[in-house]
């Protein structure tokens, strides 16, 4: 059990527009969403930089094609079918709030700054996947695909984030900001998308013919801002500050930075063995952002240990697929597969390895396999 302070009302409340939001907590929601929107610089670098250059700025206009019509999906049915209001919506998808706006009665503060925040989470969901098709779609294709992706988002993301009721959460799931319902969305949206169009003309022409990255200062640079940005998406997902989430706020802090350094040097140790005492800066890219994939799902509750460890297995199972995927002459470009779907299923697997039933958000109801009260829990008793 954790030592947290009980309070009124769990996360699920929150997420289901519930007017319990303040302004402070408000002030919180939009501040993260801000720096989760500068994500897409982020991406837009990352995926540039490891194309060829004759194509970054196809790639860029295509990160500003997510926003604006990836946003304008979400807002006029995204939103409505991920959202939970009581009395109209249903287990499988919400069925009000399309074209999103209010009814202009009372403080419809709280909604604005839900819709806000989740329209960056959307976006981003969308984003992932562009990393996987680079170089190979025309702009008029990828329009539709960016309008239509929402469906693939908004749907597993009521799934999980509903209520208490939905049928992930009762099945014990839980994802804090998103492993599951923007990584592995993602990841496998990604995977499909790939697939579909094949490879690039001469990626796998020779055999062992490396993808060369374009500009390896614009992949790292666009490293650093997803890196910072990533704790506005993990932090932001405490949905407050109030109450005292203030204090999961300040422990997923720790926690994606703790990951992150674990990743890290998993990353730079794997190159250096692998590669002969060379350090790759693809190694060292997935790596970080492999861990930050993997603490999503528990980063509100992980201790400093934790998240190390599990940033540490997160960033070495991305960095150790990239070989896999192209063994399979599947061209990834960008390393989508390995860094949001792989190291994504191991963050959610984490939570079952290290979780601990909380009272001050009940968020996680479960304790993970490593605490005995869970061992109590799962082998049945001598009578």
């Amino acid at each position: 059990m954790s030592d947290f302070p009980n309070v009124h009302k769990n996360r699920s409340e929150w997420i289901n527009l519930s007017h319990d939001i303040r302004w402070d907590d408000a002030t919180w929601i939009l501040t993260s969403a801000f720096i989760i929107f500068t994500m897409q610089s982020g991406f837009g670098l990352l995926e540039s930089g490891s194309a060829s250059v004759k194509n970054e700025v196809n790639i860029m206009v295509k990160n500003a094609v997510d926003v604006l019509f990836g946003g304008i999906s979400y807002w006029m049915f995204g939103f409505g079918f991920s959202a939970w209001v009581e009395g109209e919506s249903n287990q499988f998808m919400g069925v009000s709030h399309f074209f999103f706006d209010t009814d202009g009665h009372g403080v419809d503060g709280h909604l604005f700054a839900l819709f806000f925040f989740k329209t960056s989470f959307a976006t981003t969901a969308t984003t992932i996947v562009s990393g996987a098709m680079a170089e190979r779609t025309k702009l008029e294709a990828y329009i539709l695909f960016s309008f239509f992706n929402t469906f693939i988002y908004c749907f597993p993301s009521h799934w999980m984030w509903r209520t208490d009721h939905s049928w992930f959460r009762q099945l014990g799931a839980t994802d804090i900001a998103g492993a599951s319902t923007v990584h592995l969305v993602g990841g496998v949206t990604g995977l499909v998308a790939t697939v579909m169009l094949g490879p690039r003309t001469g990626r796998f022409k020779d055999k062992g013919t490396a993808s060369k990255m374009g500009s390896p200062t614009n992949a790292v640079l666009g490293l650093f801002m997803l890196w910072w940005g990533w704790l506005g998406f993990n932090c932001g997902s405490t949905y407050g500050i109030a109450n005292d989430k203030w204090v999961l706020a300040t422990r997923s802090a720790v926690a994606t930075i703790t990951s992150s350094i674990g990743g890290g040097i998993v990353g730079i140790a794997l190159s250096y063995v692998t590669k002969k005492r060379k350090f790759d800066i693809v190694y060292i890219i997935n790596g970080v952002l492999g861990s930050l994939v993997s603490i999503t799902a528990y980063c509100a509750l992980a201790r400093p240990w934790e998240g190390l460890v599990i940033g540490a297995v997160g960033g070495g199972v991305a960095c150790l697929s990239v070989p896999i995927i192209e063994m399979l002459r599947i061209d990834d470009p960008v390393s989508v597969v390995p860094v949001h779907c792989v190291a994504a299923i191991w963050g959610m697997l984490s939570v079952g390895l290290f979780g601990e039933v909380d009272e001050l958000d009940h968020i996680l109801r479960y304790p993970g396999t490593n605490n005995p009260a869970a061992i109590k829990l799962h082998i049945p008793q001598k009578r």
